[in-house]
């Protein structure tokens, strides 16, 4: 497969061209650094409380904020948070958000600096209908959206006001859905049906967005968006990254650095926002961990030409997510068509003990001389030089150093050896070896590849020990493929940060954007960074040193659950509230938590307002949506279950509901 028309380099990291565009003095594009913005959960209408979350976001670093618009009100009312910031001495540029409201839009635009709009329910609407268009139908239904959107362009071309044209994969209109089915070639078409109308107003001011719960899903609906800018136009505009109802807590943030992470290790993104449900501040930090090392890059590298690249293929489809095909190595479980393995490192532990086991996933219960295992138990355990001194659960196996005598501990005991002991024939061939490579290194050039080729036992674990870690890994990949190498592939990726937020991150992008174009037949996440003490900043708990294991374990679990590799716990698809919000969405989410955590496999929707819900949840195979003040909607799947339930007793009707469906199960022991 030829290289796809992406992103500006395969080899390095390097920033996408992309046009500049003022939003009220804020330059976006460009290579202007990638800039934080967030949303407030406020009522609109109550002017005091929006402007003091306003000003509580701008103080913790956002650069824009988003409020929300939905009616003529609302919108007018932007003019009273406006002055009221002014009067207070601030001036970041605000956004009106706008769903399904034209006037709204038009009256907001004369106001604010920029007005977000959705094309899946600007015009458009959704009731998951199927209509069979003919071409000229469908022509007159785009005609009818150039009329009833040309107003607002020319607004904002007079006013000097920027637009984001936003995409939510799960708000795509019938129209769209019908032609081009629920897909990421559907979220963009859907964007740029409105993008081509404002370039024929000569109008340019445009942001562009690809949003979905799914980062798999997001990732491929950016890359096919600049494909296609670049085909269609010769340029790309500047793009807004966010992966919409990410969630709450570890989760949100690692779905959130899966998806933005990954796109900006491919050079894309000018604007981000982490949807968190969430205080809107809190999103910040989590933000600026995100670019920080994109932003430190000096603007002139970013920017500097890349080699050419036009005889480089691609030996998978960055914009349809295959797994690579590796050999199954006998007796590991390792390698397709089995699920990413997860290994658990214990090596810097003082003494390996029996609770030790109990932070990767096994509790021993003393009672019976049985071990219980969690769907977050590790499938290998690292230890380094100290052996443990009893006997692994069965389904746990060991990995040692070299000079470690595990096969004469485990009958499923390995060796963690170097590319150099590997090339130098430390490892007989037939025997299966995990082989630590760092790409950065570049050992043994081609040999390394014969020699993985004729030892289809070796498992290469690799990881990069400098600058950035997505082009090395993926040319190591391609290497793979051009030898023929069909081994499969541990990837270990690391982190220095001394914060759990800034592991997470690190983390999650590394091997999220690895995972997301198919690479990958395990995690070995590491963190090299300093102690961890046990602190508060901005509200997030940080770790004892003593449960890095736990936290490493979990985050692998997590991550390729994000990839939808590997599901091992609940899902929650969960907007991170606005003024639109009819319930405690925080309170309400953490109480769903506790009561479905357990159950493994189930995605479950709880979205704030009829914006985000039924559309946004339509991944979701139970959904929990705000109808009215207090006021619960209960679906399963797209079909509405129970109407104007009262959020007091709703948490309790949704599990009547999982019970009606066939998917709750009793809550059992707990690691």
């Amino acid at each position: 497969m030829k290289l796809q028309n992406y992103c500006a380099s395969l080899s390095h990291y390097q920033r996408l061209t992309t046009r500049e565009v003022s939003v009220g003095g804020l330059n976006i594009g460009n290579f202007n650094p990638i800039r934080i913005q967030t949303m407030t959960t406020t009522d609109t209408m109550d002017t005091a409380a929006t402007v003091a979350q306003t000003i509580r976001c701008i103080e913790a670093g956002a650069e824009l904020v988003r409020i929300t618009a939905p009616g003529r009100n609302e919108a007018e009312n932007l003019a009273n948070i406006k002055a009221e910031l002014k009067k207070r001495g601030y001036s970041v540029p605000l956004v009106a958000d706008i769903h399904y409201t034209p006037n709204a839009a038009e009256i907001a635009a004369r106001i604010v600096e920029k007005v977000r709009i959705n094309p899946g329910n600007y015009i458009d609407k959704k009731k998951f209908d199927f209509i069979d268009y003919t071409d000229g139908e469908y022509a007159a239904e785009v005609d009818k959206i150039r009329n009833r959107f040309q107003p607002l362009v020319r607004i904002c071309k007079e006013h000097g006001t920027a637009m984001r044209i936003g995409t939510n994969h799960g708000s795509l209109s019938d129209r769209i859905m019908s032609r081009f089915g629920d897909s990421p070639a559907g979220m963009v078409e859907s964007a740029l049906e409105f993008l081509r109308i404002a370039r024929d107003e000569n109008y340019h001011a445009i942001i562009l967005s690809m949003k979905s719960s799914n980062p798999i899903v997001m990732i491929q609906a950016y890359r096919l968006l600049v494909q296609k800018m670049n085909e269609e136009f010769g340029e790309c505009y500047p793009l807004h990254l966010g992966v919409t109802e990410a969630g709450d807590g570890e989760d949100g943030r690692i779905k959130s650095a899966f998806g933005i992470g990954s796109l900006l290790e491919d050079g894309l993104g000018d604007t981000v926002r982490v949807s968190l449900t969430e205080d809107p501040e809190f999103e910040i930090p989590v933000c600026k961990d995100l670019v920080r090392k994109y932003n430190a890059v000096d603007a002139s590298v970013a920017s500097h030409p890349a080699a050419p690249e036009a005889d480089v293929h691609l030996p998978y489809d960055p914009i349809a997510y295959r797994r690579r095909i590796s050999v199954e190595v006998p007796g590991t479980g390792i390698g397709t068509p089995r699920v990413p393995v997860v290994v658990a490192d214990l090596s810097a532990t003082a003494q390996i003990t029996r609770e030790a086991l109990k932070s990767v996933g096994y509790t021993y219960l003393p009672e019976t001389d049985k071990w219980w295992m969690a769907d977050t138990a590790a499938d290998f355990l690292y230890c380094g030089t100290r052996l443990p001194d009893f006997d692994l659960p069965g389904t746990l196996k060991l990995i040692g150093d070299v000079d470690a005598d595990v096969h004469g501990h485990s009958s499923a005991g390995y060796h963690y050896i170097t590319a150099d002991h590997f090339l130098n024939g430390k490892s007989p061939v037939g025997k299966t070896v995990f082989v630590g490579i760092d790409v950065a290194a570049g050992p043994g050039g081609d040999n390394l590849f014969q020699a993985l080729a004729y030892h289809p036992s070796a498992i290469p674990v690799v990881y990069c020990s400098s600058g950035f870690v997505t082009a090395p890994i993926r040319a190591f990949y391609r290497k793979l493929e051009a030898f023929g190498v069909r081994n499969p592939v541990i990837l270990q990726p690391s982190s220095r940060a001394d914060i759990v937020d800034g592991q997470l991150i690190d983390l999650a992008t590394d091997a999220g954007s690895l995972l997301a174009d198919g690479f990958g037949d395990g995690l070995w996440l590491r963190n090299t960074g300093m102690h961890i003490e046990n602190v508060k900043v901005s509200g997030r708990t940080y770790l004892e040193t003593g449960d890095m294991a736990r936290f490493l374990n979990n985050t692998a679990f997590s991550i390729l659950q994000a990839a939808r590799t590997r599901i091992s716990k609940t899902e929650y698809i969960s907007c991170p509230s606005c003024g639109r919000t009819l319930f405690d969405l925080q309170t309400t989410t953490a109480k769903i938590r506790n009561a479905t955590q357990h159950l493994k496999g189930v995605k479950i929707a709880v979205m704030g307002c009829i914006v985000n819900g039924p559309g946004e949840m339509a991944d979701a195979d139970f959904g929990y949506v705000g109808s009215g003040p207090d006021k619960i909607t209960l679906y399963k799947g797209k079909d509405v279950v129970k109407k104007n339930v009262p959020s007091a007793v709703a948490v309790d009707e949704l599990i009547t509901v999982l019970k009606a469906g066939g998917v709750w199960i009793e809550p059992g022991i707990e690691n």
